[in-house]
């Protein structure tokens, strides 16, 4: 594969698409519906944001000292033992992109379905899968090329949605803003409930992806220095454009409009007619649902890499590490799309976030805990990337994640176990296969 397929702006333009899409244009119905303070609403996706930066800050030191794609998988595997990157590279497998593949399809069916009444909005989410799954399995630079072109395009629209939506002259009577002015007591009693800490998994959930360019090192041009600045920036700037975003969604429509109904998935359609029309909400909301093809994109992109990798280092896997002459792995293209379109035809869109938030924030736990745990085994090692602030930033994540996921498994067990039993069936692939020979590589 070409080495100097991804070069800064591409790996930067990667983190940005997984990260800016689904979750934002959709969850904010699910939090309010037991946070009702705006000054609590804000600050889920302040904390939120700062989880993110401490995340990327300790992704990159690991992804610098150990450059190869396969994210979690790869850096666990070398930290602590082949089984827990197996576990890691597993979720990813089945479900860690999979599953936000298939929510932003429901989601752009959802919105779509606004512009054009009556479409079907499973099969056309299955169409859009299957489409992009085409597009990279033909051309990695193509893909790249269309990734990128997409991607700039969503970052304009939220910035028009976010100026826009900062005009509209009704909407200042809407909600009490701004937040400062929500910073009542029973705000406070709201940041400390496990409701918040629930709500927590759906803004954790759209800040997934901050680590998206680690599971393409290996397709990065220099990366012990592109991964870390892509990391950095590509968090930072989805993490202004986030609170500015749901300010503007908060600014111009009412609670009661996104929880009607148990919540509403399509906020971001809900806020579009309040600041340009029903027509205009209409036109929004289809140009979102085309947008979202860029976090589908991203996604397939990436989430195939980490597959790949367990192929090459696990023979019982083996089949998953084959390519073509152009370097895709196909297979496990293949593979992610089946489970996608599965997993878009059998499940609810809440009870799919809360059950791959509840997984993937296991490992994204260990994979930053063990910045911590490198540092001690290996403290003579290579680190062309140190984290910065280290190690508060890393023990910020760390205990943040620790009470998400402990709040999340008391609150929500059925999801939480469904994670868990999927680990389960790891473990048993992986001492099927232990007596095979195996190698795990650092570089």
């Amino acid at each position: 594969m070409n080495k100097k397929a991804i070069g800064l702006y591409a790996a930067t333009s990667l983190v940005i698409a997984n990260m800016v899409g689904t979750g934002v244009f959709t969850s904010l119905g699910f939090e309010a519906l037991d946070i009702h303070s705006t000054f609590a609403l804000m600050m889920l996706w302040i904390i939120g944001g700062i989880m993110a930066l401490c995340g990327a800050f300790s992704y990159a030191e690991l992804g610098a000292a150990l450059p190869r794609s396969g994210g979690e998988y790869h850096y666990l595997s070398v930290v602590y033992h082949p089984l827990i990157g197996f576990l890691s590279g597993w979720v990813s497998a089945l479900v860690g992109f999979a599953a936000p593949v298939a929510l932003a399809s429901i989601a752009l069916g959802t919105y779509f379905s606004k512009l054009v009444p009556g479409v079907n909005v499973q099969m056309l989410a299955a169409s859009v899968v299957i489409l992009i799954t085409i597009v990279h399995s033909t051309s990695m630079q193509f893909g790249v090329s269309f990734q990128n072109v997409f991607t700039t395009l969503k970052v304009l629209l939220v910035v028009f949605f976010i100026i826009a939506g900062f005009f509209v002259p009704e909407a200042q009577h809407l909600t009490l803003l701004p937040i400062a002015n929500g910073a009542q007591p029973d705000s406070w009693n709201e940041i400390f409930s496990p409701a918040f800490a629930v709500s927590m998994v759906f803004v954790s959930y759209t800040y997934s992806g901050w680590n998206a360019s680690a599971y393409v090192a290996g397709d990065i041009e220099n990366p012990k220095k592109t991964l870390p600045r892509s990391l950095f920036m590509g968090t930072a700037i989805v993490m202004g454009l986030y609170l500015l975003l749901n300010y503007v969604f908060l600014y111009t429509t009412p609670l009661s409009e996104m929880i009607a109904n148990g919540g509403k998935l399509e906020i971001g359609y809900i806020s579009a007619t309040h600041i340009f029309g029903a027509t205009g909400g209409q036109v929004i909301a289809g140009i979102i649902s085309v947008l979202l093809i860029s976090t589908i994109s991203s996604m397939i992109l990436s989430g195939p890499r980490v597959s790949m990798a367990m192929g090459e280092d696990i023979t019982l896997l083996k089949f998953l590490s084959i390519k073509t002459e152009k370097g895709i792995p196909i297979i496990a293209i293949i593979l992610q799309a089946a489970i996608t379109l599965l997993i878009i035809f059998v499940s609810t869109f809440q009870d799919a976030m809360i059950y791959v938030g509840f997984t993937l924030n296991l490992f994204t736990l260990m994979t930053v805990l063990g910045v911590m745990v490198f540092r001690f085994k290996n403290p003579n090692i290579e680190r062309p990337y140190k984290t910065w602030g280290y190690p508060i930033t890393p023990i910020i994540f760390i205990v943040l994640n620790i009470w998400i996921t402990w709040n999340i498994f008391t609150m929500k067990p059925i999801q939480s176990t469904y994670g868990l039993l999927t680990l389960l069936a790891g473990a048993i692939v992986y001492f099927i296969g232990r007596n095979k020979k195996q190698s795990i590589k650092t570089n």
